[in-house]
């Protein structure tokens, strides 16, 4: 089954997170068709997390997009996000950055998160 297309994917999932009292916003535009998309959620405390594509090996083949999150810890240092996030748009200067501003944490993935 084929992938749903990167910005389409990102626009129900900006409305999915608005929807449930988050604010939610693109900070970088990728490709269109099939750019990389990481999710920062930030908590409003200094803290967020940081998801981000999950390996090939983890996603099935079913066309859903899976995530991982970058980081051991519960939740990161908002500076430390944005650290990988530069290191991250070195190595790919085509991928997608969408922010959550929510409290709770909430990250919206459901069971896209492996």
């Amino acid at each position: 089954m084929p992938r749903l297309r990167s910005d389409i994917w990102i626009a129900a999932y900006i409305r999915r997170a608005m929807a449930e009292g988050a604010f939610a916003a693109l900070r970088r535009k990728g490709v269109a068709e099939a750019g990389a998309i990481f999710i920062k959620i930030d908590r409003l405390d200094g803290t967020c997390l940081l998801f981000g594509p999950a390996p090939q090996s983890l996603a099935d083949d079913d066309g859903a997009r899976r995530f991982t999150r970058l980081h051991q810890a519960d939740s990161i240092a908002v500076p430390d996000a944005e650290q990988r996030l530069h290191k991250e748009l070195r190595f790919d200067s085509d991928l997608w950055i969408v922010e959550i501003e929510d409290k709770q944490g909430r990250h919206f993935l459901d069971d896209a998160v492996t």
